[in-house]
Order: C-alpha cells, then structure tokens, then sequence
C-alpha cells in the first residue's frame, strides 16, 4: 500500500503545485523520490511528530494541501491533541496518513502497534477516516482524499499486501463495495482484513454457507445505507478489524445498527480484544495468534453462526 500510496501522490503532485509532504524522520525507501521531484514541497520534521502537525495546519491555512506521513500509531496517538486543536477545529484541510495500521509492527510491540487509532480519529469532529483494504483502493483513497475537502485520516498496510480487487472500482468516500453477494451473513471488514474476510467466505461456502462481503473502506463517515440493507437482506452480520474490539469498524456498524429499527438480526464483532498485544512475532503470527487468520475466522464464524441460526 505505501508504494501505491507514493505513485499516487507524486502523479498528483505533479498536477498541483499546492501539494506538500510533511514526514517525522521516516519514509526511508519509500519518499525520496518525492524529495528528488519535488524539494522545495518537502519537510522532514524530524522526530517532532507535534511540531509536524502545527506545521501543516499552517499550511493549509495558507492555500497549500498538506500531506502528513508518518507511523500510524506515532500520527493517532501521540499528536491527538494537535490533530483535533490545529487541524479539526479549523477544519484545516490536512490529509494524515498512517502507515503500518494495525499489527503491521508486530515485532515492534505495543508502542508501534495501531490497534487503538481509528476510534480516536473517529472522535475527532469533522475527520474523514478511511482504511483502504488493498494498493488499488490505496490508489482510489489516496486520490479521494486529496479531493476532500477537509482533514482525513488515511490508514494504511505496509507493502506486500495481497490484492482484492483486479480492476479499479468505483470509490467514493463513505460508500462501501460490496465485493461479494451471499444471503446467510455480511462479513463488513476494512484495511487489510478483507482480504481475510475473503477468505474466510470461501471457507464458509465450502460448508454451505453463503457470505455478502463488504470493503467499509471508510470508517466514518460510515455507509449507513450498506448496514441496514445487510441487515434487511441477510441473516446475521459480522464486522472484521484488526483494531480494538472497541470503538472502531465494529463500534461504528453497532451504532447504525442500534439506531437503524432492525431486529433479531444476530450481530458479532471480530478484532483484538481490549488489551494491548504483548506476544511478538510478525504480523501474520499475530493474525493468527488472536483468530484474525481466514481459517480462525471461518471457524469462529461457523462455531457462532449455528448457535444464532442453526447454519449450516
């Protein structure tokens, strides 16, 4: 994803000169060649993660359309109070992209793990959060964020990630795409996990089970709409996150649903529990390790879905 995430950016760099780079003294391997291109647009902060953001807010107050680039959980977690302060307050129209969500730093342990940040950015008033879940919707987010116009968190893998889609879709932010149709249950995951969530329902076919999968690529605003026709049109829903149980993708479909009317529709979150991650081992390990694997997954779904509905 960050590959496709640079491409992207130069490509539309090159089109707009009001396009900056901000970075925290990272990067490396991945942003000199924005450097290279564009170096009067580019300013490596350093370790002030802080500074960084006051930085961009001022900006975009003048004109410019800051992009911010740093660890996910360094850019969540330890600039929140100058993310909300210097950029939602005034609507300032910053583009923050965190790389490596989720466990994507397994090894790294809980201080680089991002496993609490889309329920704060969601808090955050007027912030856009979007997990693309492959490099073509890192392509597509990329680009729709920089159209936005306003702040937006854009979460990110690392490289490597294997491709849902094999065209482009249509992208817009706060609409999901649904990438596969089933009547049984809606499996509803973001980022890296829908690949998984793919998986997962190949599984479950194989056991006669038939899943509708969703990319909610965009945590908040939410697709509401795609919530409650699942809700109408299948027999249970599941979200998928590699996030805290709480707060985030899950947290936002509960909402919906709660509000929504519907009824005796069983629901069930799948993420990390509410504690930090403290095993080390790669992401894939730790994937596994907490049941976030397709076959973990397919599993616990199974297990679950014959206690609500007798399926198969």
């Amino acid at each position: 994803m960050r590959d496709a995430f640079i491409n992207t950016l130069m490509a539309v760099a090159r089109e707009d000169s009001r396009i900056f780079l901000l970075t925290g003294d990272l990067g490396y391997s991945v942003l000199e060649r924005f450097q290279q291109e564009f170096p009067d647009r580019f300013i490596n902060a350093g370790v002030a993660e802080n500074n960084m953001i006051g930085m961009a807010a001022g900006l975009a107050l003048e004109g410019k359309k800051p992009i911010v680039y740093s660890i996910a959980q360094f850019i969540s977690m330890r600039c929140v109070e100058h993310v909300r302060l210097d950029i939602c307050l005034d609507g300032a129209d910053v583009k923050l992209v965190g790389v490596g969500g989720g466990l994507s730093y397994g090894a790294q342990g809980p201080t680089h793990h991002a496993t609490e940040d889309l329920a704060v950015m969601r808090a955050l008033p007027g912030m856009t959060v979007v997990a693309p879940a492959d490099p073509i919707e890192a392509d597509l987010a990329t680009r729709a964020a920089i159209a936005h116009d306003g702040p937006v968190y854009l979460r990110l893998g690392k490289n490597g990630e294997p491709k849902v889609h094999q065209t482009a879709p249509p992208f817009i932010l706060g609409k999901a795409i649904t990438l596969r149709e089933g009547k049984d249950v809606t499996l509803i995951a973001t980022g890296g996990l829908v690949h998984a969530a793919l998986k997962a329902a190949d599984i479950l076919a194989a056991k006669g089970i038939q899943s509708r999968v969703v990319s909610m690529h965009t945590v908040k605003p939410i697709d509401a709409e795609a919530v409650v026709r699942a809700a109408a049109e299948t027999r249970a829903i599941a979200t998928i996150e590699e996030h805290n149980i709480l707060g985030g993708l899950g947290g936002a479909v509960a909402e919906v649903f709660a509000e929504s009317g519907q009824r005796g529709v069983p629901f069930r979150r799948f993420g990390l529990p509410d504690r930090f991650v403290h095993e080390v081992g790669s992401q894939t390990y730790l994937r596994r390790l907490y049941g976030l694997d397709p076959e973990r997954l397919a599993a616990a779904l199974a297990s679950w879905l014959a206690s609500a509905h007798g399926l198969p």
